[in-house]
């Protein structure tokens, strides 16, 4: 039998229409929705949080897993990826980026580690225009490389501030730009939150400029001690306009590329607290970072380790983030993954929501799986094994059974 499978943004429609002075409400499972226009901006708010099943699924196999079979490219700790038109897909990791065929049969490897051109140190995303071509940006080098096909086609200097990073890429081909990291300290300053920046860069002329700003980081004050758990706020770009977050709000704000408002989605969950089970893989986690980044030896790290999972515990039974960092699909839809101190990037389920506010649905995924791409009817995403070793898998997303 054939399965049909859907296109996210195209399963439902509005279950209230816009008025152009005016408000309507209504159902959206069982709470109420609320859609205004406020001085141009669209307004959608939910009464709480809707109880709405998604109308796709991820089917029950992969359609492909790579890195558990002999001949795999053994991947670890895999940054980004991204699937191309055929299916096939490219995946940035540490100092390498690897593109896998349709059927994830067999690799090749795009990029290499080192500084001449076609070379990678950091590849903290990639961004697919086409079939065959392919752009990575490498926040250490400052520099953006289009590969067309298995070669080079252009490297263009990005701004050299450690802080900024590609969101994505505009109608017009201009970068959309985010903070990647605070651009300066947090500690006492006299804002609540300190400013990150949404900024456009001109790949042809340099030109950088900022259109907006969001809040980024919490002020944290010299004599309180630091928290392990702390909100933060996230840039995303989803169908040409820029998706900013702040993860201690229900709250998601779209802006055109010039930064001007143009939608606001709320809602009203209850609170997210801290539990002991979220705790799970914690130390796992943290070892596996510290292996990576500390660069101490194996005692020191497990001093590391469970000095913070202290700071873990001592948080149990206090609000942590609603969601972890969101990511839009190929239609537009923004993913918010749930929120996980160990593993963060693994946050099943998933919230679902469409370019125009309306609340999808829930998708759940496998244990110890997280999405890096939707694009149409399939799903890329890292498996890790009982090892922690990382396998990357092609999901498809297909239509949920009737009941």
């Amino acid at each position: 039998m054939t399965r049909r499978v859907l296109t996210p943004s195209r399963v439902l429609i509005l279950a209230a229409a816009l008025a152009a002075c005016g408000g309507d409400a209504g159902p959206a499972g069982e709470i109420q929705v609320q859609i205004r226009d406020s001085t141009g901006v669209r307004i959608v708010e939910y009464a709480g949080v809707p109880e709405v099943e998604a109308p796709f699924t991820l089917a029950a196999e992969p359609l492909y897993r790579h890195g558990a079979n002999p001949g795999d490219y053994e991947f670890q700790f895999v940054d980004a990826g991204r699937l191309l038109p055929d299916g096939s897909a490219v995946v940035a990791w540490y100092s390498e980026v690897i593109v896998l065929s349709p059927d994830g049969a067999t690799h090749e490897v795009l990029a290499r580690a080192g500084e001449g051109p076609g070379e990678v140190i950091s590849p903290y995303a990639v961004f697919v225009l086409g079939q065959d071509s392919v752009l990575v940006p490498d926040d250490r080098q400052s520099r953006l490389t289009l590969f067309v096909g298995d070669s080079v086609a252009r490297i263009v200097n990005l701004p050299r501030a450690a802080h900024f990073g590609v969101a994505g890429i505009g109608s017009s081909g201009e970068l959309m730009m985010m903070d990647r990291y605070p651009h300066r300290l947090w500690i006492d300053i006299e804002e609540e939150w300190l400013a990150g920046h949404m900024t456009l860069f001109d790949i042809e002329t340099g030109a950088l400029d900022t259109v907006a700003s969001y809040d980024h980081y919490p002020r944290q004050r010299s004599e309180q001690p630091r928290l392990i758990i702390r909100p933060i706020g996230e840039v995303a770009v989803a169908a040409g306009r820029f998706v900013h977050t702040r993860s201690d709000r229900p709250e998601i704000a779209w802006r055109l590329p010039d930064g001007r408002v143009t939608q606001i989605v709320r809602w009203r969950p209850e609170p997210n607290l801290l539990a002991e089970e979220l705790l799970e893989h914690g130390e796992a986690y943290n070892r596996a970072l510290g292996r990576r980044h500390y660069g101490v030896s194996d005692a020191r790290l497990e001093e590391i380790i469970q000095e913070d999972m202290d700071r873990y515990r001592a948080m149990i039974g206090q609000p942590i983030p609603f969601f972890s960092t969101p990511f839009a699909d190929a239609d537009g839809n923004i993913w918010l993954p749930s929120y996980r101190p160990a593993y963060p990037e693994e946050g099943s389920p998933y919230t679902v929501i469409s370019p125009d506010g309306e609340w999808l649905g829930q998708v759940e995924t496998p244990p110890r799986f997280q999405i890096l791409d939707v694009t149409g009817a399939l799903v890329l995403g890292v498996l890790r094994d009982d090892l922690d070793i990382q396998n990357v898998v092609v999901y498809e997303l297909a239509e949920r059974p009737r009941q």
